[in-house]
């Protein structure tokens, strides 16, 4: 019943009631057409293809994809941690949000970098990859970004800078790279009728 009169208070009457879910309605629907426009639900999926819905990763993508890597490895392989399933989707969600924050403000450098906790998963799974080379072999497997910092080692791209994106990577360096670019979200039937 508490339920009930705090609604009777909020919304007094039957035009209120329904004011508030037109309203209440087109702030969803909209959310939704705003997301899907976005197409946000590619990012919820291991498809490399899907971070070149934003331009700006086109050359970070063509590199990629014409490196050993783009055989075994895909974008969350490398930059999102595996540790547990929480921790992945914690991660992925916080690191997408800044980079729409960023792109939104129109901040993004001409030459993207890698931040301290995305350098840490990174590092962290060059190592998980790369195990027994990292471990037996050279031993840097012993060593984890924030080490590196303080100068109790190297990070692993301190050696290895050209993979697996290649040395020169910034918004001119691959001007005329083919990448898939994500299908226009308007239906078909829109678009013809837009071309009319």
């Amino acid at each position: 019943m508490a339920k009930l009169s705090i609604i009777s208070r909020l919304f007094p009457s039957y035009k209120w009631k329904v004011t508030a879910l037109i309203v209440c309605g087109i702030l969803v629907g909209g959310g939704g057409l705003f997301m899907y426009l976005l197409r946000a639900h590619t990012y919820l999926g291991n498809d490399p293809a899907a971070c070149v819905n934003c331009h700006i990763m086109a050359p970070f993508y063509a590199t990629w994809f014409h490196s050993s890597h783009s055989r075994n490895a895909t974008c969350n392989d490398c930059h999102v941690p595996h540790e547990n399933p929480v921790k992945k989707w914690v991660f992925k969600g916080m690191d997408g949000m800044n980079h729409v924050r960023v792109f939104l403000l129109k901040g993004e450098r001409q030459s993207i970098q890698a931040h301290a906790a995305s350098s840490q998963v990174i590092m962290n799974n060059c190592i998980r990859c790369h195990t027994q080379l990292t471990n037996e072999f050279v031993g840097a497997g012993k060593v984890d970004y924030m080490m590196t910092l303080v100068g109790e080692g190297k990070a692993c791209w301190d050696c290895h800078r050209d993979v697996p994106h290649g040395g020169k990577n910034s918004l001119s360096a691959t001007p005329a790279a083919l990448v898939p670019y994500p299908e226009s979200p308007v239906p078909e039937w829109l678009q013809k009728l837009m071309n009319r």
